[in-house]
């Protein structure tokens, strides 16, 4: 099937239609979608970001995410929490957040603000009251660029002036965590902890599971996180079927959240994890030149033409483990819906 936006093959039709259709609801809520033009990007990539995600996409209009889910998931109906893609202090702040803005207006869509850290909390709070964004979307390339990269801490870039307010409006924070230890890191856990702790009111999202793509990413965190009443976890761009399991069984599923992390996830590919390093394997020459891309290798050429969607493998790898632990159908209809509905 041709398409403006990109091609459905035969592998995702029978992907979508033999395994995932009938493990979804009727409705679904993301939690983690990107809306940016291309024009707001600088193209100046910072040292703390990877480079692999830019293959997909050069931007993703709303027109596009809409219709990606039409594609993606015929017969259902997806709601998007929507935020910018602003990941170089380049890049243009105002018009990517106003972007997003009108977009939520016109097709009455929750929001987050794109924040830096350097914003006073009057911002923020202007942010929330007067333009209805639900919170911020934050992110560690935005750190002060003399803190070494494996030193960034989660309030470098999520400062206590920021978490006030957004604890005072009940606001959402969408968080991807730092650190080359990810989600086992000794000072990300005590930082969650501690932010769920200071801050009661903050809605607290970690995004990808706390970047644990690899069980070698984890260590003793789901035991830790296990104390834990109140963030929550969203697990999109992520691949686990041993990490999904594990944080279910710690946390329940009732703090769970289904996120896409498109535009991204379109890309064709199938996750290994090799040594503690996760890898995309993908469709040999459809993302150009990758062979200086630790996280990316190609597939042979006959494995390249049965590779369906990185989300398509995500949601794949969820179903797994939520057989694995005995999910009920009103627990997975809570994870893909209704713990979204209920935080937004």
């Amino acid at each position: 099937m041709k398409n403006p936006i990109f091609d459905i093959k035969d592998a995702d039709t029978a992907c979508y239609s033999q395994h995932l259709k009938d493990f979804l609801p009727n409705r679904i809520i993301d939690v983690h979608s990107h809306v940016y033009l291309e024009k707001f990007r600088s193209h100046q990539m910072e040292k703390h970001n990877v480079t692999w995600p830019s293959l997909v996409a050069a931007e993703n209009p709303i027109e596009d995410l809409l219709g990606t889910y039409r594609l993606m998931f015929p017969g259902k109906t997806v709601t998007p929490l929507i935020f910018s893609n602003l990941l170089s202090k380049q890049d243009n702040f105002d018009d990517g957040n106003s972007y997003i803005h009108d977009c939520a207006k016109k097709y009455h869509l929750p929001s987050l603000y794109f924040a830096r850290p350097d914003e006073p909390a009057s911002v923020i709070e202007k942010k929330m009251t007067q333009e209805n964004f639900l919170g911020v979307k934050v992110y560690l390339s935005l750190a002060d660029e003399r803190i070494p990269i494996n030193e960034i801490t989660i309030f470098d870039y999520l400062p206590h002036h920021q978490l006030e307010v957004l604890n005072q409006f009940h606001g959402i924070v969408m968080l991807h965590i730092p650190r080359p230890g990810r989600l086992k890191d000794p000072v990300n856990l005590e930082q969650m902890i501690s932010i769920e702790k200071m801050y009661p009111q903050v809605k607290l999202i970690i995004a990808h599971v706390g970047r644990a793509y690899c069980m070698e990413d984890t260590g003793n965190a789901f035991k830790q996180l296990a104390a834990t009443s109140r963030m929550m976890f969203d697990f999109s761009a992520n691949t686990n079927e041993q990490v999904f399991t594990e944080l279910i069984k710690a946390i329940g599923p009732g703090r769970i959240l289904f996120g896409s992390d498109l535009p991204i996830t379109r890309m064709r590919m199938r996750r290994i994890c090799e040594k503690g390093r996760y890898i995309n394997i993908v469709p040999p020459g459809q993302y150009g030149n990758i062979s200086n891309d630790p996280h990316m290798r190609e597939a042979t050429r006959d494995e390249g033409e049965k590779l369906s969607f990185f989300l398509y493998e995500e949601i794949s790898a969820f179903k797994r483990a939520a057989e694995k632990v005995n999910l009920s159908q009103g627990e997975i209809n809570d994870i893909f819906y209704n713990n979204a509905a209920s935080l937004l």
